[in-house]
């Protein structure tokens, strides 16, 4: 095998199990490349000669994956999201494991899969996301956990949510397929994958492969008023799928236009921007082939 490695070493603990990973995964002739940035070299740059190697992993974060599946998308490469950041939402959803040597194991077995993922544009820049992005109170919320994810895990997010209870709302305009939606809340997600921390499920189904992105308009006056979506959220593991409530309205599109006043600050897959509304988002099918384990093969074949 020739394996490229893209190692975010500003990623979650810095705890280094990457290099595990690295000397169970090499054997007789095979080559390992390790490519590492602490932020400060753009992860893009390390990618130009990426469809020269058998496999990409991507050691980081739900944003540094994304980051890399973006630049990958298209290619056919196989890309391992390789779970070192805070949350690793991605390989929740994907049934994952996170143990490094488990890890070596998936990726000798290549298992891959064909997965969409998301495109954003705002202010001029282009984004790719796997997992979600949005618009408003989960941008707050994910702005407002980034000094202390390294220090508290998954509980910075929650410890955000609690601080700001009183979020802004704002008038908004959806754009879906063409057709307009007029609404007011606290925000917008753009969905892919559904799951998020606790294995909490926004959406009732997880169809990332579907071709189309899920919207969920973020209805609720103040952040208490969520409370009973999040809760219907966790019932929802036992298969009752009971209602989300008042809370959230759900669409789903292959492009929309977000447009909110005030303008709502932009997050992609854990990833505060500041960049603001508005903005466009648009699906692209079965961009990114993922390494998978036999669960997430069952799961979402």
């Amino acid at each position: 095998m020739k394996v490229l490695i893209i190692n975010n070493l500003a990623s979650g603990y810095g705890e280094g199990s990457v290099y595990d990973f690295m000397r169970s995964l090499v054997g007789d002739g095979d080559e390992v490349c390790m490519r590492a940035t602490d932020g400060s070299t753009p992860i893009e740059g390390m990618l130009t000669d990426a469809t020269e190697y058998d496999l990409v992993v991507a050691s980081g974060g739900d944003g540094t994956v994304a980051t890399v599946a973006h630049c990958l998308r298209d290619t056919g490469v196989p890309l391992l999201p390789y779970p070192a950041g805070t949350a690793n939402l991605l390989s929740l959803n994907l049934l994952a494991p996170n143990e490094p040597h488990a890890l070596a194991k998936l990726a000798k077995a290549g298992t891959s899969l064909d997965f969409d993922m998301g495109e954003i544009e705002a202010g001029g820049v282009t984004r790719g996301f796997i997992i979600m992005a949005g618009a408003g109170y989960d941008a707050t919320i994910m702005e407002n956990a980034a000094p202390n994810k390294r220090l508290l895990g998954p509980m910075a997010y929650f410890l955000a949510a609690g601080t700001n209870i009183l979020p802004q709302r704002s008038r908004i305009v959806l754009t879906i397929d063409g057709q307009k939606i007029e609404t007011e809340g606290l925000g917008v997600l753009l969905i892919n994958f559904s799951k998020i921390q606790f294995d909490i499920s926004v959406t009732h189904s997880n169809q990332p492969r579907d071709g189309v992105l899920d919207v969920a308009v973020l209805k609720a006056r103040n952040a208490v008023e969520l409370l009973p979506s999040v809760f219907a959220a966790m019932l929802d593991r036992d298969g009752n799928f009971p209602d989300r409530g008042d809370a959230l309205e759900i669409y789903s599109g292959k492009e929309i236009r977000v447009e909110a006043d005030p303008a709502f600050e932009v997050q992609y897959d854990g990833e505060a921007t500041k960049l603001t509304t508005p903005l466009t988002a648009r699906v692209l099918p079965g961009a990114v082939k993922l390494v998978i384990s036999d669960d997430g093969m069952s799961l979402f074949e």
